[in-house]
């Protein structure tokens, strides 16, 4: 009996030498699966992210790229895997507000994940056809006011189309929609004026813009986009009541220890607060902003309201 025990005392104290020490964390490599193929914004931004918290965490952070489903195979993924901070979800307001609110994908947007920190907002621009006679949001929404159910807007995604309702119904104004699978066709009929209005990302309005092809009014960003720093935000327009922003954030699965999710908010607050980090992003047109785990929760819940709030009162329906 007593060789038994030291038997077992000696498999229990090999074991325990085995396991990290509490605090190193990481001991391995992390991994970040994003729902998006590579090169796209969402691809781009999170490679930047994963980049600078190797350098952070001394350990490779590799960015898994599981696309299709709108995201939905992605969160799957890591809603399954085990919550020891290894497996993050980079979450953006498709998988995590948009799907969920109209169908019912494999988990539950808040019950099954844990929030860790903001990432900041993807750039979104209000952009006319050219031919559209208004150099201001002003005067678009008083031509479209004089022309009712004569215009048409485009959107290219769920966050593109709530942002134009916001804008219309509360001003009570008749526009067709136009639904698009993605920017590049919108943008092409927004130049040759069969599209008036839409809402374009960062990484296809620039260019147009300023070769004059199309014409952007406004930002959906808090500050000017480097990208376009001539055009106004909304807020300096008096574009007011769109609370619908494009955005991404990094999730784990649920039951986290909230020790290891502060620790990994810390740290990617600290590379979005780099001046390098920042500069990748003002070339890329993502406008940077972290947070803390509640924070992120309290954001995340305010959005799944508004969205849900403006799909219930306008009626609308998804492509």
């Amino acid at each position: 009996m007593d060789g038994l025990c030291r038997f077992l005392a000696g498999i229990i104290s090999l074991f325990l030498v085995a396991l990290p020490a509490a605090g190193q964390f990481p001991v391995k490599p992390l991994r970040v699966i994003v729902g998006f193929p590579p090169g796209g914004a969402a691809d781009v931004t999170i490679r930047i992210i994963a980049q600078g918290l190797a350098a952070q965490l001394g350990q490779p952070v590799v960015v898994e790229n599981r696309p299709g489903a709108e995201s939905v195979i992605a969160a799957e993924a890591v809603m399954k895997s085990a919550p020891d901070g290894y497996t993050l979800f980079m979450g953006t307001n498709t998988a995590m507000v948009a799907v969920p609110s109209r169908a019912n994908p494999p988990y539950d947007p808040f019950r099954d994940f844990t929030p860790i920190s903001s990432l900041g907002r993807f750039t979104m621009f209000l952009v006319l056809s050219p031919k559209v006679p208004a150099k201001s949001v002003a005067e678009f929404l008083e031509h479209v006011r004089a022309n009712p159910g004569k215009l048409n807007y485009a959107s290219s995604n769920s966050a593109a189309l709530l942002a134009a309702v916001q804008l219309l119904a509360p001003n009570r104004l008749e526009m067709a929609h136009v639904p698009y699978k993605g920017d590049a066709a919108a943008l092409n009929d927004l130049m040759t004026d069969r599209i008036h209005m839409m809402f374009g990302t960062g990484t296809g309005v620039p260019p147009l813009a300023k070769d004059g092809r199309i014409r952007a009014l406004a930002t959906l960003l808090q500050a000017r986009s480097p990208l376009l720093p001539e055009v106004p935000t909304a807020a300096e327009v008096g574009i007011q009541g769109i609370s619908i922003v494009p955005w991404a954030a990094i999730f784990g699965p649920a039951k986290m220890p909230a020790d290891l999710s502060a620790q990994l908010s810390r740290e990617i607050n600290a590379v979005l607060a780099r001046p390098d980090t920042r500069e990748h992003f003002d070339r890329q047109g993502f406008e940077p902003g972290g947070s803390s785990s509640q924070e992120l929760a309290a954001f995340h819940k305010t959005q799944w309201d508004a969205w849900t709030r403006t799909v219930r009162e306008q009626g609308l329906k998804f492509e």
